[in-house]
């Protein structure tokens, strides 16, 4: 290796090196999560890829603003998310209740044959714990949040 490759080195591995903690944008939420559930103990992955897995099912996602949007079936369910550390907050959306993730280790990478979902249209929306959908913006797209 020469002085001339070393920075350039330097620039591809340190982001890599970096927590996931301290990355910014979508990203930082790649990663195996576990969650206290009423129906006991669950592990979510999330991968940078934009597909998630949880037991069998293997899901999209996106993030617009503080909100995380999971495709169940033809439509996104949308939930805010905060994140602090390794702890993720997620509300709203189908959710009675907020419910909260800890990060335990790097995501798993998808198995072999079980492809990325397709992703529905940006405006179809399910429906929250609230029995309402979230309402449309002036733009004929959904308000985020």
């Amino acid at each position: 290796m020469t002085l001339r490759t070393l920075p350039v080195l330097l620039a591809l591995l340190v982001p890599a090196a970096l927590p996931v903690a301290a990355q910014k944008g979508p990203l930082q939420l790649a990663g195996t999560w576990d969650a206290e559930t009423p129906d006991g103990p669950r592990t979510v992955i999330i991968r940078a890829d934009s597909s998630a897995s949880y037991g069998d099912e293997t899901v999209r996602w996106r993030v617009v603003g503080d909100s995380i949007h999971i495709a169940f079936g033809d439509e996104w369910m949308v939930y805010r998310y905060q994140l602090k550390g390794n702890r993720l907050t997620l509300s709203g959306g189908d959710l009675e209740d907020p419910i909260s993730l800890k990060r335990t280790g790097p995501p798993q990478p998808r198995a072999e044959g079980v492809p990325l979902p397709e992703a529905p249209p940006a405006d179809r929306r399910g429906i929250g714990a609230n029995g309402k959908a979230p309402a449309p913006t002036r733009s004929g797209g959904s308000r985020q949040g």
